[in-house]
């Protein structure tokens, strides 16, 4: 098993998510964009996840050749994002990351499937490989800040287009790997009848639609309140560290609570969280506590996700399967989120919004305590 040339990607992929989420943000708003516009603008990213995911995993389910469609997506899309040096309407920017994000968007979930088939019955070791993303993550999000400080957010699409580039060069050192036959191989149709499934990408695309003001204003929101940029990173950073504890630790946490029990307390530790980040943005020390809530938040809730969709989507159903957790839950969830949040802060406020983040969080908790059913 390639372990450091798997580890790498994801190292790459995700300090680019670590630069793009907490600081798009920012630099949209340097622009002069107004609120609902950084909403929409972020949607666009989101949204073409529900199409571009299931287009590119159909071709690679048909193909066999799944790292084919990542190194092909990762090229187009820094080809793509090196638009954005050349134009700063709001229309030029809608289309460039619309056509960015449909290449972006076809890599990652291809990519999880490759490392799945690389893992065979090795499975639990998914989150030993998956830290290494969280970690790029921090030292993005904590450098970054510092450098922002120093010489200004202008900087931004120049940093994130180096980071396409070596994403797409990663890309070309990982070996394809084709998932095994499986003889007793279910249409994808009947595995979307299964309650149990449906239940899943229902909890999945709230709990993304209530990361929607965390992704899209949370910067701001700290920065309208007297953070630094360089504080702002660090607190980025402490969430994906406690997200990392939690990868190293799943493996004992799973025996000890059972996989039921951990992934219905991550849900309620993201209707809290939101809640206390709306309530209490001005006391730090709540702050911190609330960004390690990330750690169950995200960390927990998503290391129980992808594995289930491994469970449910066996042999050519694979790559469209993880499509479906990204297109349903990072696409259509993370853009309703982006959406509500965007028009919901200036006319609601950012406490309202941050509330109904929470309600959305708690009915999550709801439908996966009702219906979701996992054997530990």
């Amino acid at each position: 098993m390639p372990y450091w040339r798997l580890s790498a990607f994801y190292l790459i992929f995700f300090s680019s998510l670590g630069t793009m989420l907490p600081y798009w943000g920012l630099y949209l708003e340097s622009l002069g964009f107004k609120p609902a516009q950084i909403g929409e603008l972020m949607a666009l990213v989101m949204a073409t996840k529900i199409i571009s995911p299931n287009v590119w995993g159909w071709i690679a389910d048909h193909t066999g050749k799944p790292m084919a469609i990542v190194r092909l997506g990762s090229l187009a899309a820094a080809v793509a994002f090196s638009a954005v040096l050349f134009g700063h309407s709001f229309l030029w920017l809608a289309v460039v990351m619309t056509v960015f994000s449909f290449f972006w968007n076809a890599s990652l979930p291809q990519f999880e499937a490759t490392t799945f088939s690389h893992l065979g019955n090795q499975a639990h070791r998914y989150s030993s490989i998956r830290l290494w993303g969280s970690i790029g993550f921090i030292l993005a999000v904590t450098v970054l800040g510092s450098i922002f400080e120093a010489v200004g957010i202008g900087a931004l699409p120049a940093i994130l287009l180096t980071l396409m580039i070596g994403i797409w060069l990663m890309s070309l050192l990982v070996p394809e790997r084709e998932s095994p036959v499986i003889s007793d191989h279910l249409p994808l149709r009947e595995v979307l009848r299964r309650p149990e499934v449906i239940a899943l990408l229902v909890v999945c695309f709230l709990m993304q639609a209530s990361h929607g003001p965390y992704y899209t204003f949370y910067s701001i929101y700290l920065e309208g309140h007297g953070y630094s940029r360089t504080l702002i990173g660090w607190l980025w950073a402490l969430g994906v560290i406690a997200e990392v504890l939690v990868f190293m630790f799943m493996h004992r946490l799973v025996p000890r609570f059972g996989l039921r029990n951990i992934f219905l307390a991550s849900l309620l530790c993201a209707a809290l969280r939101w809640a206390l980040i709306g309530l209490y943005v001005d006391n730090l020390p709540i702050m911190i506590f609330a960004q390690t809530l990330h750690a169950a938040s995200f960390g927990i809730y998503h290391a129980v996700s992808i594995q289930l969709i491994h469970q449910y989507f066996t042999g050519r159903n694979q790559g469209r399967g993880q499509a479906l957790y990204s297109s349903l839950s990072f696409g259509a969830g993370g853009a309703a989120g982006s959406l509500y949040s965007g028009y919901m802060w200036s006319s609601a406020g950012p406490l309202a919004t941050y509330f109904l983040a929470a309600i959305i969080g708690a009915v999550a908790f709801l439908v996966a305590w009702r219906s979701v059913r996992i054997e530990s």
